[in-house]
């Protein structure tokens, strides 16, 4: 079973991803108005609050966000295994149109940041699926489906590409014996998929022992998430009627896409979008973490991702999407700017223990990827008209 081969089940994915987005875009709204009010010092204790040994902020940052990235995994192997992504031609383009979105806004990052600042080179590198599919929903049925579907399998290989960036550049001192202990719990989640497994509650009991031993290992807890998606069975024979209520991964997906869209994403946002820009220092707006952020999401992933993607086309190496013109594409690559929710969360690791960067780097975010947001909309919008206007005059 595919997406394509499910057009429901794709309509279905993409109005729950761009509700997500809706919400998430007030949520972020709150969160800056907190910021910038006299609430701001209770906004602060709130989040600083301790439940047991982590801080709220801590909870939300290192626990619920460890079900969001459950929920890519789980995405990125339903994918990879048997949809969008489950053969090397369906690859082609949005696979290299997110190498070019991950590469050059680095390269645009570092152009402006030296010294400690430029632990923060990945922060422009990922797409944010929901808002990015949220801004598309404002414009209805005028973007064609497969530009629909080229930015939802792009932006779930740039969440692979974030995953693998973290583990391998935002990982901290390692703690042998808790590392050794996820190691044989990840072997005890691999026995139960080859034993042919299928209740979900030994798989998500063992997740959250996993969870626990990451938090202690100095790798960052969230990929406990990923690494119990990866191991979740998945039925790829003939699909039958209902596949989906029965392929353990389809029904985990299925359970976790409400709460993550409009529960844990947006109380990540709440707990991480507020800055409080009336207290920042002037030169914040033009420091070299917020100006490598927010023109690497706003020039550095279009040019990326709308450049890689025409190179692609132009040596043969994949073709364009059906009935997409190159200003359509354009205003798609624009739209891949938005960078909020996996940028936010690489902020946080690329500067822990530097409010002020953190403060710039988000500032950076905020600014990319609204002014992203809002080109993607109106290129897309004029792409549609001009579209219309030649389909008159051929007539």
């Amino acid at each position: 079973m595919t997406l394509a081969a499910h057009p429901s089940a794709l309509r279905r994915f993409l109005h729950g991803q761009a509700s997500a987005g809706i919400v998430l875009m007030a949520t972020a709204a709150v969160a800056l108005a907190l910021a910038n009010s006299p609430l701001l010092h209770a906004y602060e204790a709130v989040l600083h609050i301790h439940m047991g040994p982590l801080s709220l902020a801590h909870w939300v940052n290192d626990g619920l966000m460890a079900i969001f990235f459950l929920l890519v995994g789980l995405e990125i192997k339903r994918e990879m295994l048997d949809g969008e992504l489950s053969t090397w031609s369906r690859r082609v383009l949005p696979g290299i149109a997110a190498l070019g979105g991950m590469a050059v806004p680095a390269l645009v990052f570092v152009a402006f940041n030296r010294g400690a600042t430029i632990n923060g080179w990945a922060i422009p590198a990922a797409t944010d699926i929901a808002f990015a599919l949220g801004v598309i929903s404002l414009l209805g049925q005028r973007v064609p489906g497969s530009l629909r579907i080229f930015l939802a399998a792009l932006a779930i290989i740039d969440d692979l590409g974030a995953v693998v960036i973290i583990a391998l550049f935002y990982t901290a001192g390692i703690s042998v014996p808790h590392l050794a202990g996820a190691a044989a719990v990840v072997a005890a989640l691999v026995a139960l998929n080859r034993f042919g497994v299928r209740s979900l509650t030994p798989y998500l009991l063992l997740g959250s022992v996993l969870w626990v031993l990451v938090l202690r290992s100095g790798i960052h807890a969230t990929l406990a998430g990923v690494v119990l998606a990866l191991t979740i069975p998945m039925d790829t024979t003939p699909a039958q009627s209902d596949r989906d209520a029965v392929s353990p991964l389809h029904r985990l997906e299925k359970a976790l896409h409400v709460p993550v869209g409009f529960l844990v994403v947006p109380l990540f946002a709440l707990a991480n979008a507020g800055v409080p820009f009336l207290s920042l220092p002037a030169e914040a707006l033009a420091a070299p973490v917020t100006l490598g952020v927010a023109l690497g999401l706003l020039l550095g992933k279009p040019v990326g991702v709308f450049g890689f993607s025409a190179l692609a086309v132009r040596f043969g190496l994949a073709d364009m999407p059906a009935h997409a013109g190159r200003l359509q594409m354009l205003g798609v690559a624009l739209l891949c700017g938005i960078g909020f929710t996996m940028s936010l969360f690489i902020a946080l690791l690329a500067f822990p223990d530097a409010p002020m960067l953190q403060s710039e780097a988000k500032i950076g975010i905020l600014a990319g990827s609204l002014l992203s947001g809002v080109l993607g909309y109106v290129v897309l919008r004029f792409a549609n008209r001009q579209a219309a206007a030649l389909g008159q005059r051929t007539r």
